[in-house]
């Protein structure tokens, strides 16, 4: 049995369970090695840090959708803006939404390269001038990109607002008040579809390397992020 063959047998299926069954079982190395090479659907490129699955239940592509968000805690529904973008506009959109949380920002910064099957953590950093903010994470970009194991969430608590961009490559938007985003996303004439699906709600498959890991610690020093955010 090969690498890639142990490698979609042990993915975590985040909609299913450890007993689901995947279309990626009963593929030989080749058949797999295609499907993992394969990141153009239609008019949308994908970045390397996720596949779906090979029965392609979800399509990838651009748009948005208004989604809520429960928090359990405070009992409170929060608006939520679900996007997805193709590869070639998905940094600069993700830069352009950090405008409208303001000059000063807290950032968290979420990895799962030594985590188990599903579990993450997270590091935070309070109070920085967006300006700065931005600069470094131009400098990482293709690791913010690429890597299936990293993402990032920077938010303005006292608003409260939260751009998020996580390890499948999506952008979350939560807050109270979603309408300058929204705008940002209609300058870059994306479609809200209130019906489109995610590649987060069917099998897929992530991936990471140890360059990406090592970058990735080299921006939590750069932000002074040294403990675990409980």
């Amino acid at each position: 049995m090969g690498f890639l063959k142990t490698f979609f047998q042990n993915v975590f299926r985040e909609e299913g369970g450890p007993h689901a069954l995947s279309s990626f079982e009963q593929l030989n190395e080749e058949d797999l090695e295609a499907h993992l090479r394969i990141a153009r659907y239609g008019d949308f490129t994908l970045t390397d840090a996720v596949r779906p699955s090979y029965d392609l239940q979800v399509i990838p592509q651009d748009g948005y959708r208004h989604d809520t968000y429960r928090d359990e805690q405070s009992g409170v529904n929060v608006p939520v803006l679900m996007i997805s973008a193709s590869k070639e506009k998905l940094f600069e959109l993700f830069l352009d939404l950090l405008d409208p949380l303001g000059p000063t920002v807290d950032v968290v910064l979420e990895t799962s390269h030594s985590s188990g099957k599903g579990g993450h953590k997270d590091l935070y950093r309070e109070c920085m001038d967006m300006p700065v903010l931005k600069s470094m994470l131009y400098d990482y970009e293709e690791m913010l990109t690429n890597d299936g194991c990293c993402g990032i969430a920077v938010l303005n608590p006292s608003i409260p607002q939260e751009v998020q961009f996580d390890e499948h490559k999506l952008l979350i938007v939560y807050g109270k008040e979603l309408s300058a985003f929204e705008a940002v996303l209609r300058e870059r004439e994306l479609h809200r579809d209130d019906a489109m699906k995610f590649i987060t709600e069917a099998e897929h498959v992530h991936s990471s390397s140890e360059q990406f890991r090592t970058s990735f610690d080299e921006l939590r020093t750069y932000l002074g992020m040294d403990s675990v955010y409980a």
